[in-house]
């Protein structure tokens, strides 16, 4: 029964990540994308509206080997595999930090199928520097894979404090 309702609020984490991340898509189409002008939000913060037709952060962008529908297909393959992770999911952490990826994944998945690019707009940038132009599926993507990161570290811990697994437990160094 847990794992069923671990995925349930999984597949909830990822219909609103989704969610929110088309819908602030087409406020961004609909308010950047005729003018083409940034809306500075924050000293450090821009909504400026960005082709992104390479994969996450713009990496591989131009690349005419990865067309928007194979990156697609990739996707979706990810996302399958995120599915069924997240069917054996044991920890609230996990499955939200699953459909966070996986949300995140499938809003960039339509705007690629959808448009042929996928619609990036958050610029934070300081004293100079600036980041990857980016958007709410990417921040999502980026937020989940953290998450499971620290769970992995520090989510699986047994009595003792030290993670499962770990050799030399206290009952072997007993014995010796």
């Amino acid at each position: 029964m847990r794992g069923e309702k671990h995925f349930r609020l999984g597949v909830a984490v990822a219909l609103a990540v989704l969610v929110v991340d088309q819908a602030s898509k087409w406020w961004v189409l609909t308010t950047l994308g005729p003018r083409g002008t940034p809306l500075v939000l924050l000293p450090v913060l821009d909504f400026r509206l960005v082709r992104n037709t390479g994969i996450t952060f713009g990496l591989l962008n131009g690349s005419a080997i990865f067309g928007p529908l194979l990156l697609a297909l990739a996707a979706m393959a990810v996302v399958v595999g995120l599915g069924i992770w997240l069917s054996r999911a044991e920890r609230v952490l996990v499955a939200c930090s699953i459909g966070a990826i996986a949300g995140g994944a499938v809003g960039n998945v339509i705007d690629r199928l959808r448009l042929g690019w996928v619609v990036d707009f958050i610029q934070a940038h300081a004293f100079g520097w600036s980041w990857y132009v980016f958007n709410v599926a990417d921040a999502a993507i980026v937020c989940g894979v953290a998450a499971l990161l620290l769970d992995g570290i520090f989510g699986d811990r047994r009595h003792d404090g030290r993670p499962a697994g770990m050799l030399g437990a206290p009952d072997e160094e007993k014995g010796r």
